[in-house]
């Protein structure tokens, strides 16, 4: 017996992977996080499985039932959100059914900050703009934010943003961004990205506040900052494909010439 803990993806059901679809297809018990995960993903569960929303439930209760589960050698399918490595609250799951012996696998999923960059059309890093990304939020009434993981920390690297959970507290977001990245820097608000109720606002940090209360916008929403997200395409070229830039895949042109005299050396009667 198996609890496989899976990521449905942001919000469209064809965003699940084929493991992730296939193992839910096939698991007898299927325990979701009802708030965050579509329908549609449960519509892949087996006929007859015991399937149960998770939302109002408390850790002990979910453990609960994957003991029972066990007991009845029965594999569970722990269906979360996005992927479990964000934000899922499986660690201490995890560590609960280590203490009772139970196995478990993780299964990937696509996660909303890429999701968001799809439906945006945006690459995150860009040459000399940004070559990196920090998955982040900010504390409110959850758990508190470690020692030096603060946004003022974070905004100093001028890389870009993808802030979760914070959709209420833009005011903060805002004053602590700005001397960084200047009023003027876009941002988008990702509204449920990929479900059929999507809203995605392009704007800048001055606004961002702004244009969240204008849609009523208070939960379920990804922030992403940083001069990625700028309109303008004045940014240079990768040296992934540039044919100066020469790799073990691509040779330079002086190499290429080389190889090309040694294959037709090699070649009866040449290349002809």
């Amino acid at each position: 017996m198996t609890v496989y803990f899976i990521g449905a993806g942001p919000g469209a059901p064809d965003l699940i992977t084929i493991r992730g679809r296939d193992l839910i297809a096939r698991c007898p018990v299927c325990l979701y996080a009802g708030s965050l995960v579509p329908q549609g993903v449960i519509d892949f569960a087996p006929e007859g499985a015991l399937i149960k929303d998770t939302a109002p439930m408390n850790l002990d209760e979910i453990i609960a039932d994957m003991v029972e589960a066990h007991k009845d050698g029965k594999d569970v399918a722990r269906v979360h959100s996005g992927d479990p490595c964000l934000y899922g609250s499986v660690a201490e799951q995890m560590r609960r059914l280590d203490q009772q012996g139970i196995d478990y696998e993780v299964v990937p999923g696509v996660s909303a900050y890429a999701a968001a960059s799809a439906v945006i059309q945006k690459e995150l890093t860009l040459p000399e703009v940004s070559q990196s990304i920090i998955l982040t939020r900010t504390a409110m009434k959850s758990s508190a934010m470690p020692n030096r993981e603060d946004l003022d920390t974070f905004g100093k690297s001028g890389a870009t943003l993808a802030i979760h959970l914070s959709v209420r507290n833009l005011k903060h977001v805002q004053e602590t961004l700005i001397p960084h990245y200047g009023e003027d820097c876009p941002a988008v608000i990702a509204y449920r990205v990929t479900w059929p109720d999507e809203l995605i606002i392009r704007c800048t940090l001055k606004d961002l506040r702004e244009k969240a209360r204008e849609a009523k916008i208070t939960r379920t929403a990804l922030i992403l900052v940083g001069h990625v997200l700028a309109e303008e395409k004045d940014f240079i070229d990768s040296k992934l494909y540039d044919p100066d830039f020469v790799h073990v895949l691509r040779l330079g042109k002086d190499k290429k010439k080389a190889a090309a005299v040694e294959l037709e050396a090699n070649v009866p009667g040449g290349l002809d």
